[in-house]
């Protein structure tokens, strides 16, 4: 065996490590920044903590490269293993930590949601399952697939999307059951009842279970032609035609007494996983599913596949009976043990099949998920390489010295003076780096508008925190804001020769100027300025470099219009305080944050409202009369 030399632990993690508990729990790692960098758990948290730590021939380049990186260990004792992963899910979720395998997208799924708990459930799409009594089903990988679906559903089900009270006794319904997009139950058309059904039908065919819908359609059809009611028969009739032209669509691969089951395969490339998902129910596919995992470098298939299964089934708003795999993971016996208790205590099953039509799916599923991951790298080239073609065209239209990797754009939104917002946007690359965006509440102007100035004290404001966390990055103990810490490549100010000087002014005074490139964006031909110069630039209509231009632009519009609609509509709740005899600064900010909103304030009690921090039974009093 390969005799390795000691490894350097720092004291600190030295310290760590004489501490652990032999007991099962999770661990987490994070590196000199403070970042969580993994996630893990164990059985015997002393055991395997420690073996991170040794010199090891068997570590993969993986789990040498994780280990450089620790500097700071810490850990949570649970009571078992199943508790342990849950709670390993958990932490993933919340920390997305580098080094372990997770789901791509770190925005959350969409789901179809059937508001059961209500006397007329609607349908909606949501990214967040809630324990509210309604009906999940997802999660989907498109929104716009999710939305395709149910204007196709909707043709065949259709539910109600309006906020009307439904009493049954509304003189007129709406022209959505004048077009067969409603059953009109404000008018007393559709009974309470029947809406339900036909919601519940719209589940089961969800689900995967159309054989019942359909005969009890085929049923309802027939008594209504029996009885002569046409009309009523002509609209099931149409409805169940509906229904079979999608059925016929979905591919019958079992006996309809089958087990449900999801058909799991995955294909690799380049660091990248793609794990393609069958949904069988009633012994048809009703669909399919791929998704995107990273942090699969060095990592074996039986790992990544692990990962998914756990990391899904968090998410997912059904557990089947069974699931097939294309081969045995290591932690089935614990992660079948969760699935049960997610299943309310009934067994799931996991499969490898061997032979016949189950393994048969599963090679089906490896094509596809082949095929997916073939035609997203692709797609991911020709992206990459039309944002590498904006980045050198603006470079070269520029003069600027290398292709401008990150980008800042920044916009002033206000209403007459008012909710003033500066916002500041982010490009990396070529591409939106949400997390580095910021605004900032201009506080020097006040009365008349004054887009100059409050371009000043944004920029003033930005550059001074850069200098700020020039001084502090000696400090170990601090964490810098990569938001202000890194200078820009180049800066584009949305808005004329007028802004672009207060922008040059500011570089100047932070000892900038020369070292930041800064251009002004005007509005209507979508002119370049340049400092100092007057004539403007125009760039190529159909160029990657304009196109880039105009969506750093419109995406500072939009993040700024957002930022002050959100200020200016707290503002407008917030001056119906002000007008309050006795009712400041302070007792507004502190009935705010302890009610939340006005219309909490006016349905509480004088006593509540005299607890509050500041308060007192007179300044409660006079806030009772001037609100009811």
């Amino acid at each position: 065996m390969l005799e390795l030399p000691p490894m350097e632990i720092s004291e600190k993690l030295q310290g760590i490590l004489a501490t652990l508990p032999a007991k099962p729990g999770c661990y987490i790692y994070r590196n000199s920044a403070g970042d969580v960098i993994y996630v893990g758990k164990a059985i015997n948290l002393k055991n395997r903590v420690r073996s991170y730590f040794h010199a090891d021939s068997s570590h993969d380049n993986k789990t040498r490269r994780l280990v450089r990186e620790i500097a700071d260990a810490e850990w949570i004792v649970v009571g078992s293993e199943l508790e342990a992963l849950i709670l390993e899910m958990n932490l993933i979720k919340k920390h997305r930590p580098k080094y372990n395998v997770r789901l791509k997208d770190d925005k959350r799924y969409p789901y179809i949601k059937i508001h059961w708990n209500e006397p007329f459930p609607k349908v909606t799409v949501t990214r967040q399952m809630a324990e509210d009594g309604s009906r999940y089903f997802g999660p989907y990988t498109s929104a716009w697939a999710v939305y395709q679906t149910l204007d196709v559903l909707r043709k065949i089900f259709p539910y109600l999307t309006c906020d009307r009270e439904i009493t049954g006794q509304d003189k007129r319904a709406c022209l959505y059951y004048d077009i067969k997009l409603c059953t009109a139950p404000c008018i007393g058309a559709a009974t309470q009842a029947g809406y339900r059904q036909m919601i519940s039908d719209l589940m089961d065919f969800l689900s995967g279970h159309s054989e019942g819908v359909v005969q009890r359609l085929e049923t309802e059809m027939n008594k209504a032609s029996e009885e002569m009611r046409f009309e009523k028969a002509a609209a099931l009739r149409d409805q169940l035609k509906a229904i079979q032209s999608i059925i016929e669509r979905q591919k019958i691969v079992f006996a309809a007494d089958y087990k449900d089951s999801d058909v799991l395969a995955m294909a690799r490339s380049d660091g990248e996983a793609c794990v393609q998902i069958f949904f069988i129910r009633g012994g048809k596919l009703i669909g399919r599913e791929y998704f995107i995992l990273e942090g699969t470098e060095d990592a074996a298939d039986t790992e990544v596949m692990e990962q998914f299964v756990k990391q899904f089934y968090t998410e997912a708003a059904a557990i089947p009976q069974q699931v097939m795999l294309p081969q045995e993971i290591e932690e089935a016996k614990i992660i079948g043990q969760w699935l049960r208790s997610k299943r309310g205590g009934e067994k799931v099953e996991f499969f490898v099949p061997k032979e016949g039509q189950p393994h048969e799916l599963v090679q089906m599923a490896a094509e596809n998920a082949t095929e997916t991951l073939t035609a997203l790298r692709a797609q991911w080239q020709a992206d990459t390489h039309k944002q590498e073609q904006a980045l050198a065209e603006l470079q070269s239209a520029l003069n600027l010295p290398e292709p401008p990797n990150r980008i800042e754009c920044y916009d002033i939104s206000n209403t007459q003076g008012t909710a003033i917002i500066g916002a500041m946007v982010v490009f990396t690359q070529g591409v939106p780096d949400k997390k580095l965006y910021r605004k900032f509440n201009i506080e020097s102007v006040i009365g008349a508008p004054d887009d100059f100035a409050s371009m000043e004290e944004m920029l003033t404001r930005r550059f001074r925190r850069w200098n700020a966390s020039q001084q502090t990055e000696a400090n170990p103990g601090s964490k810098p804001d990569a938001s202000f810490s890194f200078l820009p490549d180049l800066i584009i100010i949305d808005g004329g020769k007028g802004q672009l000087g207060r922008a040059v002014k500011v570089l100047e005074n932070a000892g900038l100027s020369g070292k930041v490139p800064v251009v002004g964006l005007a509005k209507r031909e979508e002119e370049i300025f340049f400092p100092h110069k007057s004539e403007s630039l125009l760039l190529p209509r159909h160029s990657q470099g304009l196109y880039l231009v105009q969506r750093i632009r419109d995406e500072a519009h939009r993040y700024g219009i957002t930022a002050h609609r959100a200020k200016r509509s707290k503002l407008g709740m917030a001056s119906i305080l002000d007008s309050i005899p006795g009712i400041g600064p302070t007792r507004r900010k502190a009935l705010l944050k302890h009610f939340g909103s006005v219309d909490k304030i006016r349905e509480a009690s004088v006593e509540e409202l005299a607890a509050v921090k500041g308060m007192n039974e007179s300044a409660a009093t006079s806030i009772k009369a001037h609100l009811e």
